[in-house]
């Protein structure tokens, strides 16, 4: 099956943002991937455990099953239960795994079919554009937050400040 183009540059675009909270994940303490800002904030080790629980259930059998499976704990997510860096992983990966192994065969021919969300009818398109967009909005509040929690040692994930022109003038522009 001929992969589609749409599906090739959205899978590139969430393989982009997984890599994006890595490499900010990585830049954190093991402590401070569990700790909270404020009285009802979530700590990165929360986010990173609601994006793959949102993962396991939407694309475990993403073209035949509503995307909420009734075995997804979503409060239970948004619970601090302090998993070694290593669990964290493991969960993000596998999850991760689910996402790539059931989204990269599709085929132009998938992007109109009808997959459900809490019983509401999409489009697979449609589904991955609600999905990434989610999974985005996480994604900076894990960013934000290792940015913070790393302070003076943070590694800019994309041009620095006061890199622009350096940047710029590399590239020819």
């Amino acid at each position: 099956m001929e992969k589609h183009a749409s599906t090739h540059g959205i899978t590139k675009l969430f393989a982009y943002y997984k890599e994006l909270a890595e490499k900010a994940i990585a830049q954190v303490k093991d402590e401070d991937l569990h700790t909270v800002l404020g009285t009802d904030g979530n700590s990165i080790a929360v986010v990173m455990r609601h994006i793959a629980g949102n993962l396991r259930s939407r694309f475990t059998d993403f073209l035949t099953s509503d995307g909420e499976k009734p075995s997804r704990d979503r409060e239970g997510e948004f619970t601090e239960t302090q998993p070694t860096r290593a669990a964290l992983m493991e969960e993000w990966e596998g999850a991760w795994m689910i996402f790539f192994k059931e989204v990269g065969p599709l085929g132009e021919g998938d992007m109109g079919r009808t997959v459900l969300i809490r019983n509401e009818p999409h489009t697979v398109l449609d589904a991955l554009h609600r999905q990434l967009g989610h999974y985005g909005y996480h994604v900076g509040q894990i960013v934000y937050l290792s940015r913070y929690f790393a302070g003076g040692n943070w590694k800019s994930l994309s041009i620095p400040r006061g890199g622009t022109a350096k940047y710029n003038a590399d590239r020819g522009v």
